[in-house]
């Protein structure tokens, strides 16, 4: 890959939108559209991992109360309601989002600061936050390299990063009932229940960007790529993963 190739997390997506500089436009409306049913589809997502399993991820990287997160790819709140919880500071939890329609369901729920921007063009400060977390939203980024390095000038030296996702289980078995259940069966579910046809769309979407992902070992070396240290995964039932690293005291902004 050149140096200035844009790691992409999935190839473009034709049955969705025609390439790369497509792909915002596409992922904000899309969000846009579906954000007052996410916590609903969710609910299904989540396998009833929930709350507890953000909350326990959050505390593995070390959040306590006294620090300040920046929560990107918010949504509606999943990750930052955790991060609130544990800080028990609305002024400690900073979300972002690209969606307006999400931002809007986060100003209904959380009395937070919230930020409507791009992940790979952060609108914060350099050393701004302690810990950058993102849930399941690394397959929307359209650049990781870019992406990873922006995480790691918002922080903090010693501040560190929590990126939660699902990923394709390495067992065909597992495989091929996480796609009937993702790709089939929560579609349809979602459409049945809400009536929305985008609620059906995402969901596709949603799983066909877990097939195409990159591999772990990619997304790994991307974020060590940035300039983080301690970089690892915890993985859960073959299927959840939790990437952390730490931006060491001291340390540089990562060349470009």
């Amino acid at each position: 890959m050149k140096p200035d190739q844009p790691l992409e997390p999935h190839p473009t997506l034709p049955d969705y939108y025609p390439d790369l500089a497509q792909r915002p436009t596409f992922v904000r409306g899309l969000f846009d559209r579906t954000a007052r049913h996410y916590d609903h589809i969710n609910r299904l997502l989540s396998f009833g991992s929930g709350g507890w399993y953000r909350r326990r991820a959050l505390l593995r990287v070390g959040l306590r109360p006294g620090l300040t997160v920046l929560d990107v790819a918010i949504g509606t709140g999943l990750v930052a309601r955790q991060a609130l919880a544990i800080t028990g500071d609305p002024q400690a939890v900073i979300g972002l989002d690209i969606s307006a329609g999400m931002l809007a369901e986060v100003r209904r729920l959380l009395g937070i600061p919230l930020i409507q921007g791009l992940m790979e063009q952060l609108p914060v400060a350099d050393a701004c936050c302690d810990l950058v977390s993102m849930g399941y939203a690394l397959r929307h980024i359209a650049d990781l390299n870019v992406t990873f390095r922006e995480f790691h000038r918002a922080l903090r030296p010693g501040g560190a990063l929590l990126i939660l996702e699902i990923t394709r289980p390495a067992h065909p078995v597992k495989r091929a009932l996480l796609k009937f259940y993702l790709g089939r069966l929560v579609p349809l579910l979602g459409w049945l229940t809400t009536g929305q046809r985008d609620l059906q769309t995402l969901m596709h979407y949603y799983w066909d960007t877990i097939e195409n992902c990159v591999p772990p070992e990619t997304i790994l070396e991307a974020i060590r790529a940035a300039g983080f240290a301690e970089v690892g995964c915890h993985i859960e039932l073959d299927l959840f993963r939790a990437y952390f690293g730490r931006k060491q005291s001291g340390a540089e902004p990562a060349g470009d």
